[in-house]
């Protein structure tokens, strides 16, 4: 047996008289069926993933919600892919006033799982638009700073990317300061960097699943084009926006040539292409881990911090704090209008 299908049984085992994609009402320590789904349009919906739950969960997560003035009317344990163990999914129908994430992972912490809020959840199995940062999200490393390890200036570079990640530094002012200190790198060095670049687990499963069910995924990336280009390649992206370097003799001037994708940008492009795909702002995802991405994440229907620093967790909609990006499904899966196959 896999270890996949060995996480399947012991994660589904202590609940198994919740069937899969069915809402229950839970009273008394009894879980009684609903005859309805709950409406997406109206209050929130509490997702716990990425633990081993028995009702002992249930009731503290119950509980905690109801101490910050959540009643849980409705609760779902579903499994959007075969690939994720089930997750529980608690409804709130009158309830618009979401938790704050950082008070959510402190809580999640103490049951050793992960917690989020969500609104109006995106369906994926309608058409969608993914907009995601690259660096440190749709990849594990920070371009700039790797580029910067080649030309011996690591710790003033990676000091820079420090304080604009966090919201301290503009970010094109930042991006201006770290390319100058870049000038003279080899064109071919660059190139080898870019052969070798480490996705972020999960994420090439995950656009996989959405290209499937006819979502638009893109690249909006305050790094380089050279990069983005590579990844898009990897994980089969519909388009990516990057900074463009200059190239003088096969070696970097020091300059980016262009408009500077920033935080604003980030959020035009988002904007111009749900205009352009004809779609709700609800099937609209923004991911991403650093301040430059919150723009982004505020326009989107659904804003989620992958990995992200205390501040991006804190102003996003949901985080995902560990683990594999795949787990982005548990937000767009939610048992509301499509049964879900597996």
């Amino acid at each position: 047996m896999s270890q996949i299908n060995m996480a399947q049984q012991a994660a589904e085992q202590p609940l198994q008289h919740l069937t899969l994609n069915k809402w229950f009402s839970y009273s008394g320590g009894v879980f009684t069926p609903l005859d309805y789904i709950p409406n997406k349009a109206l209050g929130l919906f509490s997702i716990a993933f990425a633990g081993d739950f028995e009702e002992k969960h249930i009731v503290s997560i119950i509980d905690f919600l109801a101490m910050h003035n959540q009643t849980v009317t409705a609760i779902c344990q579903y499994q959007p892919d075969l690939g994720l163990a089930p997750a529980l999914c608690f409804y709130a129908q009158n309830s618009d006033q979401a938790i704050n994430p950082l008070v959510l992972q402190e809580f999640s912490n103490t049951l050793d799982c992960q917690l989020v809020q969500v609104a109006t959840a995106p369906n994926l199995y309608e058409p969608g638009l993914l907009v995601m940062d690259m660096d440190s999200t749709a990849i594990t490393i920070e371009c700039i700073d790797e580029i910067a390890r080649l030309a011996d200036v690591y710790d003033e570079v990676a000091s820079v990317t420090a304080l604009a990640m966090a919201g301290k530094l503009d970010f094109s002012e930042s991006l201006n300061q770290r390319v100058a200190k870049l000038a003279g790198i080899e064109k071919s060095l660059i190139e080898e960097l870019k052969s070798a670049l480490p996705l972020m687990p999960g994420i090439k499963v995950l656009c996989q699943i959405l290209k499937q069910h006819d979502w638009y995924l893109v690249i909006a990336s305050g790094g380089f084009v050279p990069f983005a280009e590579r990844v898009q390649e990897l994980i089969n992206l519909d388009e990516v926006h990057a900074n463009v370097l200059e190239f003088k003799d096969d070696k970097l001037t020091g300059k980016v040539l262009g408009t500077i994708v920033d935080a604003q940008q980030k959020a035009i492009i988002l904007e111009s292409l749900q205009h352009k795909l004809g779609l709700e702002k609800s099937q609209t995802v923004a991911i991403g881990d650093g301040a430059n991405d919150l723009v982004m994440m505020a326009k989107a229907g659904l804003g989620v911090a992958v990995h992200g620093k205390p501040k991006v967790v804190e102003q996003a909609q949901a985080a995902i704090c560990e683990g594999s990006l795949l787990q982005l499904l548990y937000m767009l899966a939610i048992p509301l209008d499509k049964e879900p196959a597996l």
